[in-house]
């Protein structure tokens, strides 16, 4: 196992959310939180790089009905590596409210990903970020994603702020719906002009490219300016009003000060200065991430 020190220590989230101002409509959506462990049932991988306390499926479960949240997508986590069990064990004890995002891997074939659908996984991540240690692999998209195909999974990209303008014609010409998170890694304190931001337009402007808004704590906490964070959010709303999603980023594991964690009521109410019309934030919270991830 990898050492661990106090700083590789993130603290649980917060099990309290302040009620929301905003009256998140029926059907609303999570889509993208995490699940870890507990790892007496399902252990932590040997790889991973730091090693959180256990937020286990019915903690979700607490404060997602605490903020109006009814659906979500489960994204296993790099703590859990390449193994699904955790994220399908959630799938599986979630009524049918659940679907599934599981790690990229290029060894997956056809076959494992009928397995895997039918267990309610919806698609894959790729994790390309230097905070990862892992730069864009463009051989791994082109084997991963004809193994996708016969399924219609999700391709989504969590990607750095140079990634978007060198890969902009992979990310946006694949033959799958595709999700951006966040802003592509782009500082919003540069403003709306800057050459990244309009690429992450360009590329959102194609009809099977959606974009997940979930990062705004996390500019927050990189120094960056709310106006600024609004600012970009509402550009990207405009542009694809029926494309953008929701998600929490639950339980926020890269926080390790103490009364630092974000409190998830006051991140959904983020969506009141994003998206103003009640309207385009139905569209947010429910009709497009039930279209997105074939909820029937």
């Amino acid at each position: 196992m990898t050492s661990t020190t106090i700083r590789d220590v993130p603290f649980p989230p917060d099990p309290n959310p302040h009620k929301p101002r905003l009256v998140a409509p029926p059907g609303s959506w999570d889509t993208h939180f995490h699940i870890y462990g507990p790892p007496d049932r399902f252990p932590y991988a040997e790889s991973r790089g730091f090693t959180p306390p256990a937020a286990p499926i019915e903690h979700w479960q607490s404060v997602s009905a605490a903020i109006g949240i009814e659906r979500g997508v489960v994204v296993t986590p790099g703590i859990h590596g390449s193994n699904p069990a955790v994220t399908l064990d959630a799938i599986a004890r979630s009524d049918g409210r659940l679907r599934g995002m599981i790690r990229a891997d290029p060894a997956v074939t056809a076959s494992e990903v009928a397995k895997l659908h039918a267990g309610g996984i919806r698609g894959v991540r790729f994790p390309f970020a230097k905070e990862l240690g892992r730069d864009f692999d463009a051989n791994a998209v082109r084997t991963t994603v004809p193994q996708l195909e016969a399924q219609r999974w999700v391709v989504a990209f969590q990607i750095d702020d140079d990634m978007i303008e060198r890969y902009a014609d992979i990310v946006g010409n694949l033959p799958l719906p595709t999700v951006i998170d966040g802003f592509a890694g782009l500082s919003p304190g540069r403003g709306l002009d800057q050459p990244g931001f309009r690429t992450l337009l360009d590329v959102l402007a194609k009809p099977h490219v959606h974009l997940k808004l979930f990062v705004a704590d996390r500019n927050l906490r990189a120094g960056e300016r709310y106006e600024d964070i609004v600012a970009m959010s509402r550009a990207v709303v405009a542009k694809a009003p029926d494309r953008i999603i929701w998600g929490s980023d639950w339980p926020h594991a890269y926080i390790y000060k103490a009364g630092d964690v974000p409190n998830d009521g006051d991140l959904i109410d983020m969506l009141l200065d994003f998206a103003p019309d009640e309207g385009v934030r139905k569209k947010i919270l429910v009709d497009n991430p039930a279209r997105l991830f074939d909820f029937d």
